[in-house]
């Protein structure tokens, strides 16, 4: 039997299609959800959008410090594991139930697949990045979305027998529920004509935390909207760590976190996307509208390299520059991010515990 993991709502994306898949091939599996993600915005319309199945398994840790919502997972999930005792545990991405749920299994000499592998950034100060690497160090399976992690993972000294190249489940969901996204017309709901709104995402610690910071992509904002409407879902972290600077600027639409589909149809017709998301670099990309990454490192290089992607400093002039005049890029999709990593991904599941 299998355990998938999902927690936060990056994870229900990228989990979706590999849920499906094995429910589809009638492999027994439980669904555990963390509930690192826990309101109906964040997650249960997700569950719904994505047609994924209820959870088996609701552990519903809440929000808390890394290290007490680490801690809660990880005692929680351990006793998930001692229940049903699953032949291998499935978790993806780099939140805080990657980490915990993956240390968990291996504590109990459960073997641990990993989707998402061998991406780095290279900076030590963001917590995502300690989660990659420690997951991908404690997996049995590493399942990568681009060749250049599997470059990663070989100069950490990973067998690469243990890494297997499948390509981007994220991208599997977008294929899958682009028209039906599309047939929404989300824009509609603001007022907005395809190709002439701009899509705003800030979430990172980096970026909202630091009150100075804020203040500087809030004045950026502030100069793009006279020339560009933008639209602000705003991730509750981020608006609970703001003091009103985003809804003080003249123009910007806050709106609550919107469903995966009205936000996936919204950014497929954005004239551009600022963000500081890995997985909007990714989206961004397949999509071919122009993301401005606020960062000055990615995780995610293959956006840079293939995609639209374009890593900017944080300096006002910089960010408005970029976004005012967005570079439409000759873009080529990058190897496998086909729609069909799923069922690459579950062919190497059957044959790991058949072998085993």
């Amino acid at each position: 039997m299998f355990c998938t993991v999902v927690g936060a709502r990056p994870n229900f994306i990228k989990m979706a299609p590999v849920i499906l898949e094995l429910r589809r091939r009638g492999l027994p599996q439980i669904l555990v959800h963390t509930g690192q993600h826990y309101d109906d915005k964040m997650s249960a319309v997700f569950f719904e959008e994505l047609g994924m199945p209820n959870p088996d398994e609701l552990l519903g840790v809440g929000s808390t410090s890394h290290a007490q919502q680490t801690a809660h997972i990880l005692a929680k999930f351990e006793a998930v594991c001692l229940k049903h005792r699953p032949q291998l545990v499935i978790v993806a991405g780099d939140v805080n139930s990657t980490l915990a749920c993956a240390l968990a299994a291996v504590k109990l000499n459960i073997p641990v697949a990993h989707v998402e592998s061998g991406l780095r950034s290279g900076d030590r100060s963001m917590p995502e990045e300690i989660n990659r690497i420690l997951t991908d160090h404690m997996a049995e399976i590493l399942f990568t979305t681009e060749p250049r992690a599997n470059e990663n993972l070989q100069r950490e000294g990973i067998d690469a027998r243990r890494v297997h190249f499948v390509g981007n489940t994220m991208i599997d969901s977008l294929r899958a529920h682009l028209n039906a996204a599309l047939k929404r017309q989300p824009w509609r709901l603001f007022g907005c004509e395809p190709h002439h709104y701009g899509v705003v995402t800030f979430h990172r610690p980096s970026n909202v935390d630091d009150p100075a910071v804020a203040r500087t992509l809030a004045a950026a904002l502030g100069e793009i909207v006279p020339t560009l409407p933008l639209i602000f879902p705003i991730h509750p972290r981020t608006q609970a760590q703001s003091n009103g600077v985003w809804e003080a600027i003249p123009g910007v639409r806050t709106v609550e976190p919107l469903g995966y589909l009205d936000f996936l149809g919204l950014v497929a017709q954005a004239n551009v996307v600022i963000t500081d998301s890995g997985g909007i670099q990714e989206e961004t990309t397949v999509l071919g509208i122009p993301c401005v990454t606020v960062r000055e490192t990615t995780e995610r290089p293959v956006t840079v390299i293939q995609g639209t992607n374009r890593l900017v400093r944080l300096e006002t002039s910089e960010i408005v520059a970029a976004c005012l005049n967005p570079v439409k890029s000759t873009r080529t999709i990058p190897l496998l991010w086909d729609g069909h990593a799923a069922p690459r991904l579950v062919d190497v599941l059957e044959v790991f515990v058949g072998r085993r």
